[in-house]
C-alpha cells in the first residue's frame, strides 16, 4: 500500500491522489495525454470495466471487440470526416489506402450489424464494447484522466425499431441510474443536449425534430427533470447527458443516451419486417459510465481514494504484531486470495505497528494478528472508518468481506460496532 503523510485535503484533486496513492502517472516520453495505468490503478479500471459488461449482460447485451483503426472512406460515410475532422488525428497512409485512428465506436458496429441479415423478431438487437478511441485534443485542455487523448469507452448500440426505441432509452438511463448507485456518484442534472446556431451538425430537420421528441418523452416517462440546452448536440443527433460535478465545481458529462436516424441510413442498414420487406432500424447510443478515465477521476475524487470496498486496489491488509506472527498473517493473506479478495501484507519490515496502520487507511478492512489471532485463527478487524469490531474468526471475516463486495454497497460493515 502506498505510504501518505497525512490524509487528502479537500477538495480532493485526482490529478494528485492518483500520483500519490500509485494509480496513474504520465511520462513525457509517452505524451501529453496519454496516462499509463500502475497496477492498483489497473486494478479499479479492470473492476470497472467488469462491473459494467456484468450489468449489460445481465440486461441483454452481447460484448464484441472492434479494431481501434478503420479507412477514412468509413468516417466519410458515417459523417465524422465532415463533421468532426477537427478533433481526429490525422490519416496514415497505408499502400494506396488512409486509415485513421477512431474519433467514435459507433460506425464499427454499425458495420458489424450490417455484416449479417436481421429480422424483426431479433429486435432490438444489443451491442456493447469497452473499446478504445483517439480525439485530437489541444495541448491546452489536457489534464489528468478527465481530458485526455486515450479513451477507453463503455459504449453501446441499440439497433431497434421505432416502436421500441422509447422502452430501450429509458432502459438504458436505468442501467445508468442502477449504476450511479454502485459506484456512489450522484447525477448533478440530466441535460437534454440540442443543436446550436453555426455548428457542424447534420442538414436534417426532421431527422432532428423526430429525434428529440423521443428524448423528451423518454426523460417524461422516467419522471426526469431538465434542462434543455442548445449547442451540446452529436452532430448526428441530439443526447441525453447526464451530468456531474468534481470537487472544484466543474460540471462534466459522464454518461449519455442517444437516438440516431442519421447513421442507420447512412450505412444503409435494414431488417426484414413481419410483412416480409425491408425496413430502416433506428440506433439508440448509450454509455453507462462513458469514459473509463473520466469515470476513475471523478470516483478518486468523490471518495478521496477510499473506494468503495468492491472497487477498493486492496481491501484487506493484514498486519502482524511481530515476525512471530508473520507465517499466520501471510496465510491469512493465502486465504483471502483464495476467496477472491485483494489482499496485502504488510509485515514489521514495513514499521511500526502504529506506521502500518496508517499507511494503510485507505484499503477497507485491516486485520492485526497478535500472539493469540495467530494461535487461534482469529483476527484482530479494524475498519476504515475508525470502529473495531474486535477479534472474530478470521473465517468469518473472509465471508463478511466477500458479501460486501457481492452487495456492492456503500458501507464497510453491517450492525453496530464500538468506534
Amino acid at each position: 500500500m502506498p505510504q501518505l503523510p497525512h490524509p487528502p485535503h479537500l477538495p480532493h484533486d485526482h490529478r494528485r491522489l492518483g500520483r500519490e496513492l500509485d494509480l496513474f502517472d504520465t511520462d513525457p516520453l509517452m505524451g501529453a495525454g496519454l496516462p499509463y495505468w500502475l497496477p492498483d490503478g489497473a486494478v479499479v479500471r479492470h473492476t470497472l470495466e467488469e462491473y459494467v459488461r456484468e450489468a449489460e449482460r445481465a440486461a441483454g447485451y452481447r460484448h464484441v471487440y472492434s479494431p481501434v483503426l478503420g479507412k477514412r472512406e468509413l468516417y466519410e460515410i458515417s459523417g465524422h470526416w465532415d463533421h468532426y475532422s477537427e478533433d481526429m488525428f490525422p490519416p496514415m497512409r497505408l499502400g494506396a489506402e488512409q486509415v485513421v485512428l477512431r474519433p467514435s465506436l459507433c460506425p464499427h458496429h454499425a458495420l458489424i450489424y450490417r455484416s449479417r441479415s436481421h429480422s424483426y423478431r431479433e429486435l432490438p438487437l444489443r451491442i456493447a464494447e469497452v473499446g478504445g478511441m483517439y480525439r485530437s485534443e489541444l495541448s491546452g485542455v489536457l489534464g489528468g484522466l478527465t481530458r485526455v487523448r486515450a479513451i477507453q469507452l463503455n459504449d453501446a448500440h441499440v439497433f431497434c425499431t421505432l416502436e421500441q426505441v422509447v422502452d430501450e432509452a429509458r432502459a438504458a438511463l436505468g442501467l445508468i441510474g442502477r449504476a450511479y448507485a454502485d459506484l456512489g456518484i450522484r447525477a448533478s442534472r440530466y441535460r437534454l443536449s440540442l443543436p446550436g446556431e453555426g455548428g457542424k451538425y447534420v442538414a436534417d430537420p426532421e431527422l432532428w425534430r423526430r429525434a428529440t421528441a423521443l428524448l423528451r418523452q423518454v426523460l417524461d416517462e422516467a419522471g426526469l427533470a431538465y434542462d434543455a440546452v442548445e449547442g451540446e448536440a452529436a452532430f448526428y443527433g441530439p443526447k441525453i447527458d447526464v451530468q456531474i460535478v468534481d470537487g472544484a465545481g466543474r460540471e462534466a458529462t459522464l454518461s449519455t443516451v442517444q437516438i440516431d436516424f442519421h447513421q442507420p441510413e447512412r450505412f444503409d442498414l435494414h431488417y426484414i419486417g413481419a410483412d416480409g420487406a425491408k425496413h430502416r432500424p433506428v440506433m439508440v447510443h448509450r454509455s453507462v459510465i462513458g469514459s473509463v478515465e473520466r469515470a476513475v477521476a471523478h470516483l478518486v475524487e468523490e471518495h478521496g481514494g477510499a473506494f468503495p470496498v468492491w472497487l477498493a486496489p486492496v481491501q484487506l491488509v493484514v498486519l502482524p504484531v511481530s515476525q512471530a506472527q508473520a507465517q499466520a498473517a501471510a496465510e491469512l493473506v493465502r486465504r483471502a486470495v483464495a476467496a477472491g479478495l485483494r489482499a496485502e501484507l504488510a509485515g514489521p519490515e514495513q514499521g511500526s505497528l502504529g506506521a502500518r496502520i496508517r499507511a494503510a487507511r485507505l484499503a477497507p478492512y485491516q486485520a492485526v494478528i497478535g500472539e493469540r489471532e495467530a494461535r487461534d485463527d482469529l483476527a484482530a478487524v479494524r475498519l476504515r472508518d475508525g470502529r473495531r469490531p474486535g477479534a472474530m474468526p478470521a473465517g468469518e471475516l473472509l465471508l463478511r468481506i466477500g458479501e460486501r463486495v457481492a452487495a456492492r454497497g456503500a458501507g464497510v460493515w453491517e450492525g453496530d460496532v464500538p468506534a
